[in-house]
């Protein structure tokens, strides 16, 4: 089997895959071993197991064309076991305790590495976002939240490798309809609770793109309330918004939580605050990142 950035063969040009497993959809793209994309293809996410391994098998395929392939690199929802590569994505609830990583391996033939999308996510940004701070947290606000941090381009693990759940944070919150706000996890008052796709539809009963101003106001008052927790904490030189949520909200969205943040931030220096400059391919992109250079401890 081949390490990453190995060639496949004597005189085979390398060739990558990146593999973003979404409840939604997925993306498939390939790339050679500079990470230019030479081609890329989505479909939506079949319901069961075996008709989504199915779907990529024939997309990586399709993305292939007749290559062989070097490495593969794939972003899932957690939780995970990042290190044997067995997946059971919360939003996917047909696939659990699957393991991923010896499937793709047997069927390819070679290396497979798999994380949580948002620390992949924060990998893409890293090594194809221009994002090269030594500590850098990217956060995601979508469907849900999270987040992944790196420090001089290493994910940060919690105990046992766990995966710091940085949306369920308890945050001092503005809101009109409180009797709305629940997170999903089951505990009060979470961020994701309130600035996530699926936290806005509960609280204000309209997707993201369809808040009044003084919606909009809301959510980014939540946030930076949630950005000045993390910046106290874990001091990031720079905090990369991505996701849906970010996007739509865009530079208004930004400003205002980076004021409430640094308003209300003591002793510590404020990060940067900044959407993502990758948009919606960040964990493809970060897929294809891993693809080429594995997963480290």
């Amino acid at each position: 089997m081949n390490t990453p950035g190995e060639s496949t063969a004597k005189g085979d040009a390398a060739f990558y895959v990146g593999l973003d497993i979404g409840g939604t959809k997925f993306l498939v793209a390939g790339a050679d071993g500079q990470g230019k994309i030479l081609g890329r293809i989505q479909e939506a996410t079949p319901p069961d197991v075996e008709s989504g391994l199915n779907a990529l098998n024939r997309m990586i395929a399709a993305v292939a064309r007749g290559r062989r392939v070097t490495g593969i690199g794939a972003a899932i929802g957690g939780p995970l076991d990042w290190k044997r590569g067995i997946v059971s994505p919360l939003h996917q609830p047909q696939w659990r305790e699957v393991p991923l990583k010896a499937i793709m391996e047997a069927e390819w033939g070679c290396p497979f590495f798999v994380d949580v999308d948002t620390n992949v996510a924060a990998l893409g940004e890293y090594h194809f976002g221009g994002e090269r701070a030594p500590r850098l947290l990217y956060l995601t606000l979508s469907t849900g939240m999270g987040g992944g941090f790196l420090v001089d381009g290493r994910i940060y693990r919690g105990k046992n490798g766990g995966h710091p759940e940085v949306a369920h944070q308890s945050v001092n919150f503005r809101c009109g309809h409180p009797e709305r706000v629940a997170c999903e996890c089951g505990a009060p008052d979470c961020l994701e609770a309130l600035v996530s796709g699926n936290g806005i539809r509960r609280i204000y009963g309209k997707p993201a793109e369809c808040l009044a101003r003084e919606e909009w106001l809301e959510v980014a008052y939540n946030l930076g309330q949630g950005l000045r927790n993390l910046a106290a904490v874990y001091l990031p030189d720079v905090i990369v918004l991505g996701g849906g949520v970010a996007v739509g909200g865009g530079g208004p969205l930004v400003a205002r939580a980076s004021t409430v943040m640094e308003e209300r931030l003591r002793i510590v220096p404020p990060p940067a605050i900044r959407l993502s400059r990758l948009g919606y391919d960040t964990a493809l992109m970060g897929a294809v990142a891993i693809a080429m250079r594995g997963l480290e401890d």
